[in-house]
């Protein structure tokens, strides 16, 4: 018995790094469905979480073969799984407190990173966590099980082999998979829990410090000399600020409302003999709005992100994939936030429905210099709060109003709504009687019902601000951030813009890609401005607004309302469109051009003059593109400081405990105190806000 006994104890290397690799497996999938909030949905996401965390385990514990000898073999075993316990371990404690996953640029500014935890690391522990440290108790025994119990035949290397090349099958299968799942899963990477969803714990830490390390090569290959050129470059951009326009806003607060998937045609547009966005319309041709109707976003992979960081910084998103993402954590920018906060006196916030990782915002604001970030985890959740990528966007923008009050004034705040975002979900009893169009796509029908949703949430939003008073102290920004029906459904859509779609071409493709800018303000003397523009522009025309001259900053957008502003509008992806001329570049080098007044494709010899002018003006606006990435890929904007201006330090914001920060502050300052609440007597004005919510406890 005792001799039939010792024979089942006995292991090969291959059945030891099999049974430590099954031990990480399940410990991580406990991590996952206890710990990590994934928001895996369908069986498919289910069969690939399950399934991710082997390949990777299998090949780092795979590693310990290629030590020939028992001892070393056993101590880089023992080495390599507990590194792994520790990584796991130490995402666990750290999503507990930033909900995020530790990065490379984490771990090397650790320093920071304990400051930022120590205090609270006590209280971010579970009493489930021992369970996850029982492994310790595994990894100090495993000497003594391997002496006794470890077959003492060398491996082969044809064995050792096969082991590591298993573990890359899996790796390679769970990619292809999740590709399928999930197309440009790391091309266009707008939230790290995806990778860890579809790819593991351990690609998103490789994949991380790749990118890392590819960054820095960039950056380190620069010196201050290669600011040179793209400074006098922006310099030649600028644009003077209109006299008339210039500062009429001064010291008010700025509220922009990021209008989500919002394309202008939805303005003044009736489905079935109802408007689909009538409190927008009044807004629109209201004598306190200057409207642009020639606006047009310019947004690439980085979609929302892109718009965010045009809006934020005045430059472009990159060519591929998101900014904020890829870059914004360890980037410097000269963004609107530290600016007001350094010129005027602002303080900065950003309201959002959805969690702080996605795009990496939690981290990216910071480098931005906003002071306060409120996303899904300060908003009430309830089984029916949610819809798509987050909080309704009447409980978000009722809700936030117990954090607006508090902030000092003038304040810069920045909504950003959601519920009209693909697939543009709607449960029924949000709906206030507005009957969809129907056509043979379901996406377009519920894409007018959520963006009828998204005014109605404006409407009370408004009538707070005027009950409040707020309303006659700020101005308020609306911009639609990119397209909501995309490209390979404006066939379906023609109709409904009454359109033959058997004539629709790439030309209507372009028209399509124009969002609602609007600018409200009591007093301004609204028109509709029919100026090109597009989102490049929005930061010199808010900044001159508010009476800070944007000369000596790096922006690649002009003012809409000044004199010199460039009327072409450039693409991401390809095509430019100005007043007269829509421009597309084919694969060959030549160009499309159309006249925008007859939507017709021109005929012009490709050697007249003409023909030579808007070629070279396509190129000119391109080279933006050019210039914006550069300063963005090298980092360059370290080596340039505006006079005046202070670079943000990210580690000086916080966003844990911001209602309590909120409250110190307005606490300290007493009767110095400007924010809403002190002004009103220490009284709450969220009685003040009225919606017909149904989720909404009122």
């Amino acid at each position: 018995m005792k001799a039939k006994w010792n024979s089942l104890i006995k292991l090969t290397r291959t059945k030891l790094i099999l049974a430590l690799t099954a031990v990480l497996w399940l410990e991580t999938l406990m991590v996952y469905y206890v710990d990590f909030r994934l928001g895996i949905e369908g069986p498919l996401q289910f069969i690939i979480s399950m399934f991710n965390p082997l390949g990777f385990v299998l090949l780092i514990l795979s590693l310990a073969n290629f030590f020939v000898r028992k001892k070393s073999f056993t101590i880089s075993l023992m080495v390599l799984f507990a590194l792994e316990i520790l990584l796991l371990v130490a995402n666990v404690v750290y999503y507990r407190e930033f909900s995020d996953f530790i990065s490379i640029n984490t771990m090397l500014s650790a320093q920071k990173f304990n400051g930022a935890m120590g205090k609270s690391i006590v209280t971010l522990i579970s009493p489930h966590d021992a369970i996850y440290l029982l492994n310790l108790i595994l990894i100090i025994g495993l000497p003594f099980f391997v002496k006794n119990n470890l077959v003492s035949t060398p491996i082969r290397l044809v064995s050792k082999v096969a082991l590591t090349c298993l573990s890359a099958f899996l790796i390679i299968l769970n990619l292809t998979i999740s590709e399928m799942n999930r197309p440009q899963l790391l091309g266009r990477t707008f939230d790290q829990t995806y990778i860890v969803k579809y790819l593991g714990l351990n690609f998103y830490m490789a994949y991380n410090t790749a990118s890392k390390v590819n960054e820095d090569a960039e950056k380190n290959k620069v010196t201050t000399i290669d600011i040179d050129s793209p400074l006098q470059e922006a310099a030649q951009v600028y644009a003077k600020p209109n006299k008339k326009y210039y500062g009429i806003a001064r010291k008010k607060n700025v509220i922009i409302i990021h209008l989500e998937s919002f394309q202008q045609f939805l303005i003044n547009m009736k489905v079935n003999d109802q408007e689909v966005t009538p409190f927008l319309n009044s807004l629109y041709s209201d004598k306190n709005t200057v409207s642009f109707s020639n606006f047009f976003h310019e947004v690439g992979q980085g979609k929302t992100s892109d718009a965010e960081n045009m809006l934020e910084s005045g430059l472009f998103g990159l060519p591929t994939g998101s900014l904020f993402n890829k870059l914004g954590p360890t980037n410097t920018f000269q963004s609107a936030p530290a600016i007001l906060k350094q010129k005027e006196g602002y303080t900065s916030a950003v309201f959002h429905g959805n969690v702080g990782s996605f795009y990496t915002r939690t981290k990216t604001y910071k480098s931005l210099g906003y002071n306060y970030f409120f996303d899904q985890g300060y908003f009430k959740q309830t089984e029916d709060s949610n819809v798509g990528f987050g909080l309704k966007d009447k409980l978000m923008l009722k809700e936030s109003v117990k954090y607006l009050e508090k902030l000092q004034q003038p304040f810069y705040v920045k909504y950003i709504t959601v519920t009209n975002h693909y697939p543009f979900d709607l449960p029924d009893e949000d709906n206030d009687g507005f009957v969809k169009p129907e056509t043979s796509d379901n996406v377009i029908n519920n894409y007018f019902l959520t963006a009828h949703y998204l005014d109605a949430s404006l409407r009370e939003f408004f009538d707070y601000l005027k009950e409040s008073g707020l309303y006659d102290r700020s101005i308020v920004i609306l911009y639609g951030d990119h397209y909501g029906i995309s490209d390979d459904k404006n066939e379906t859509l023609a109709p409904l813009l009454d359109k033959d779609p058997n004539e629709w071409d790439n030309f209507d493709n372009i028209q399509l890609q124009r969002v609602p800018f609007m600018i409200h303000m009591k007093g301004i003397a609204g028109r509709v401005d029919n100026e090109y523009g597009g989102e490049i522009d929005v930061l010199p025309t808010l900044l001159h607004l508010l009476g800070v001259n944007t000369k000596n900053y790096i922006q690649l957008g002009t003012d809409l309302l000044s004199k010199q502003h460039d009327g072409n509008v450039i693409f991401r992806n390809n095509g430019m469109i100005n007043k007269k001329y829509t421009v597309t570049k084919k694969s060959d080098g030549s160009y499309n051009i159309y006249d925008n007044k007859t939507g017709e494709l021109l005929d012009i010899d490709p050697t007249s003059d003409l023909y030579k002018k808007i070629a070279k003006k396509y190129e000119q606006e391109r080279h933006l593109l050019d210039i914006s990435d550069t300063i963005n890929q090298k980092n360059l904007l370290r080596f340039y400081t505006p006079i005046g201006f202070k670079p943000v330090d990210p580690t000086d914001y916080d966003y844990e405990n911001q209602v309590e920060q909120l409250d110190k502050i307005n606490n300290t300052l007493g009767n110095s105190s400007t924010s809403m609440y002190s002004q009103n007597n220490n009284k709450s004005t969220v009685s003040m806000y009225k919606t017909d919510a149904p989720e909404s406890t009122d």
